[in-house]
């Protein structure tokens, strides 16, 4: 799944800021990570330029709180 694609990339830019890893490294982790979350977040443009989140990302977000 992605989430786990997510928290698997995650845990290895930590690892690369903890550990000091070059610069290019980590840089390379963050881009991955944000298009990522930004896939997993991906949004419904709306009238009126507002944008909405997808009714199926919303409520995974709402039952884990």
């Amino acid at each position: 799944m992605l989430n786990d694609e997510i928290c698997k990339l995650r845990e290895k830019l930590n690892n690369s800021i903890i550990n000091g890893q070059d610069y290019e490294v980590t840089y390379k982790l963050s881009t991955e990570l944000d298009m990522l979350i930004a896939e997993y977040y991906k949004i419904d443009l709306i009238p009126h330029g507002k944008r909405k989140v997808k009714d199926s990302i919303k409520r995974k977000i709402m039952n884990k709180k």
